[in-house]
């Protein structure tokens, strides 16, 4: 890509970035906004089919997923949440939410000592659906995060068959979300108002 079509590329991504956080910070009620996200990804067919599900751990203003991770537990789901390591992200199974603890940018993960549980951490090629966050999403799935990589380096590693699921409060839906070969498009991105069918990997 030439550098002045870089730059641009860049710098309308960190206008949208900035318009989705403050956005997300204005989302009224955000609660009963999350429930309703929350309530309609368990209710996907490719939630239902899934046996390890990959979740997000809420932080500061996304939408709250917190609350669902008992259910998912109680359905018998294997639950899976990240935690850094440097510039990659690490999967670790959870059993139960006590288990998680303040860690990189003040992010719940799992606490430190029972990341030496080797039984404990689970290959990307094992998980079934990632429920992603991000900043920003457009209709066709595409997803603006925080502009660290790390999901992107990590979804690129899933198998083929793997669903990526966005959670968003409506007000982060923008007409279009500059990508470029790097970044990787959602198969749904779920809104307390809609549910946004996206071109996945394949676009």
């Amino acid at each position: 890509m030439p550098q002045d079509e870089s730059r641009n590329l860049w710098q309308r991504k960190e206008e949208l970035r900035q318009q989705g956080h403050a956005r997300r910070h204005a989302q009224p009620d955000k609660d009963a906004a999350s429930g309703a996200i929350c309530r309609k990804l368990t209710e996907q067919p490719e939630y239902l089919a899934a046996e390890t599900v990959l979740f997000y751990v809420d932080a500061r203003d996304e939408v709250r997923t917190q609350p669902v991770l008992p259910t998912a537990l109680a359905q018998g789901k294997r639950v899976v949440v990240p935690y850094c390591v440097g510039e990659l992200i690490e999967l670790f199974h959870l059993h139960d939410v006590s288990e998680l603890a303040p860690g990189t940018f003040r992010v719940l993960e799992p606490r430190p000592e029972l990341r030496l549980e080797p039984q404990r951490l689970v290959p990307v090629k094992e998980i079934d659906l990632v429920v992603a966050p991000g900043v920003a999403f457009d209709r066709q799935g595409g997803r603006l995060g925080h502009g660290l990589g790390y999901y992107d380096k990590l979804l690129e590693h899933l198998r083929p068959e793997a669903a990526i699921v966005a959670l968003a409060y409506e007000c982060q839906m923008v007409p279009e979300i500059p990508c470029d070969r790097h970044d990787v498009r959602m198969d749904k991105v779920i809104t307390e108002q809609n549910v946004y069918v996206g071109g996945g990997r394949k676009s």
